[in-house]
């Protein structure tokens, strides 16, 4: 239980600071082009690494304090970092097979599957 707790405090302030990110870059760039979602997604992904390399040589967490940063923090900031570090978990162990295999069915299938959610609404909604 208290890993869950640590997940939803962890998840509370990764989409605030989400928001919050998208917010700031849109104000300063505009928003003609998601340059907020870019900017949110390369920002996590480059924190999951160096926290994923820190905590994995450096500093040991407890369980609860790393489902706090990375399921909560970090994936509720951007689902990418999550995407990103499994790619490099693949790469770093030469299944670049499958790196590529999940790479391309995660950016083809979750566009697609957006899409057909997209279909299926405005079809509801007709």
């Amino acid at each position: 239980m208290k890993i869950i707790l640590m997940v939803a405090i962890g998840g509370a302030i990764g989409a605030i600071a989400r928001q919050q990110s998208n917010q700031l870059i849109m104000r300063i760039f505009g928003g003609e082009f998601p340059i907020g979602t870019i900017f949110v997604n390369i920002l996590g992904s480059f924190i999951m690494g160096l926290l994923f390399e820190l905590f994995a040589t450096k500093i040991t967490l407890s369980d609860e304090w790393r489902s706090l940063i990375f399921t909560g923090v970090l994936a509720s900031f951007t689902t990418f970092s999550s995407f990103a570090l499994d790619v490099a978990l693949l790469s770093e162990r030469n299944e670049y097979y499958y790196a590529l295999c999940y790479i391309g069915m995660s950016v083809v299938l979750s566009i697609g599957a957006l899409f057909v959610g997209l279909w299926v609404m405005r079809g509801l909604l007709t």
